[in-house]
């Protein structure tokens, strides 16, 4: 019975299909080759005619890399003609899709060595170092055009915040930060409208951001959604004077529950939600007064303070459409970026600059508007229009 057992080599029967697609494609290009020639001379190989517009002068050899390997392609030499071949371009544009993926690894953190071994298991050779340096640099010219598009339409609502990273400064490890806003569309979508490096977040910092988005066309801003952060607030009122400002107010309540014991947070986050499912704007001033009269008699003075201080900037998205209220009252779709580009920066460590850092967050930020997220609609933006309409009647 043993007699009947057969028994593979798989490392060459894997190698012996490797060649047989390689020996494929290469057969394939070099006949689309050759079609190609003949219908531009207007006449096949030998052929008499007297529409012929050319001839055939041998051809020339040039190695080709494809994801099945190297090949030979036998290019048409044309005698009167110029051989202008879309066959290999064509071919390129699926291959771009591999080298995208190249980029993304590198972007991702991923070594060079890994990228190399990945390499050859794709195309059968390995790409070196300097190859994927220039992958590299060319990624960054179409994340730079991107990062920099003009930006069309108006935008309502912008959510703002940035997030941190490592980098290499000299012979010590800083916080680097990256400058993120997006916004939601008169239809209602959201959009990455804009990410830059921040330094520390700073005045001059949150001025500059905010000063590029406007001259890239940034406009129709009617509030900013942020956490509380004194350069950002000074800077919307210089460069935006007409739109408002909702301070976050998740870190709103992280702030007061700094100031207030482990065993009452819940009783405190109870009383502070109170105050933001009032109905209205009056409702939750008059709910607010009452939380820190409670918390001084809870002896929590340091969190009435807190509250007394900054209610009201928590308070802005009352002004707006009610059906939105749970939208812009947060910055959690930021937040939730964020913590995506946080994920994908975490094995890298220490970026060498600051430039690479603000890369990466823009090839994860281009791949989440990519997505799903930016496909799907975040809000109704009609009911907004509806209240602009019922404040024009009343003003007229």
């Amino acid at each position: 019975m043993s007699d009947n057992i057969i028994h593979l080599n798989e490392a060459a029967l894997k190698g012996e299909l490797k060649n047989l697609v390689r020996n494929s494609v290469e057969k394939t290009l070099n006949e689309l080759l050759n079609q190609e020639a003949d219908r531009l001379v207007n006449a096949q190989r030998y052929e008499r005619n007297e529409d012929r517009k050319g001839y055939r002068s041998g051809h020339y050899d040039r190695n080709f890399t494809t994801t099945s390997g190297n090949v030979t392609l036998h290019v048409p030499k044309l005698k009167g003609l110029t051989f202008e071949t879309a066959i290999i371009e064509r071919y390129r544009r699926r291959e771009t899709s591999i080298e995208e993926a190249l980029i993304e690894m590198y972007l991702a953190g991923v070594s060079v060595r890994r990228v190399e071994d990945i390499t050859e298991a794709l195309w059968g050779t390995k790409v070196s170092p300097g190859t994927i340096s220039n992958l590299n640099q060319k990624a960054y010219e179409h994340i730079e055009t991107w990062r920099c598009r003009p930006i069309t339409g108006e935008y309502a609502y912008v959510y703002m915040d940035g997030v941190y990273l490592k980098r290499s400064w000299g012979d010590e490890i800083q916080n680097v930060s990256v400058l993120v806003a997006i916004g939601v569309d008169q239809n209602g979508y959201r959009e990455i409208l804009g990410a830059a490096e921040g330094m520390k977040e700073d005045y001059e910092s949150w001025k500059t951001f905010l000063v590029w988005l406007k001259e890239r066309g940034l406009k129709g801003v009617r509030l900013f959604i942020g956490d509380k952060n004194l350069g950002m607030l000074e800077t919307i009122g210089e460069v935006f004077p007409d739109a408002k400002y909702q301070r976050c107010i998740v870190h709103f309540y992280r702030n007061v529950f700094s100031a207030v014991p482990k065993g009452k947070m819940r009783e405190v986050a109870m009383m502070l939600k109170a105050i933001h499912a009032q109905e209205n704007k009056k409702a939750a001033r008059e709910k607010a007064k009452q939380v820190t009269e409670k918390l001084r008699e809870m002896k929590l003075g340091k969190a009435a303070q807190k509250v007394e201080d900054s209610i009201e900037e928590t308070l802005t998205f009352m002004d707006f459409p009610s059906q939105h209220w749970t939208r812009i009252r947060t910055n959690n779709m930021l937040e939730r970026v964020n913590r995506e580009i946080k994920r994908r920066t975490r094995a890298i460590g220490a970026f060498p600059d600051g430039n690479s850092a603000l890369m990466l967050v823009c090839a994860r930020l281009r791949h989440v508007a990519g997505s799903t997220w930016g496909e799907k609609r975040y809000m109704n933006m009609e009911h907004l229009q509806e209240v602009d309409t019922q404040s024009h009647t009343l003003a007229g």
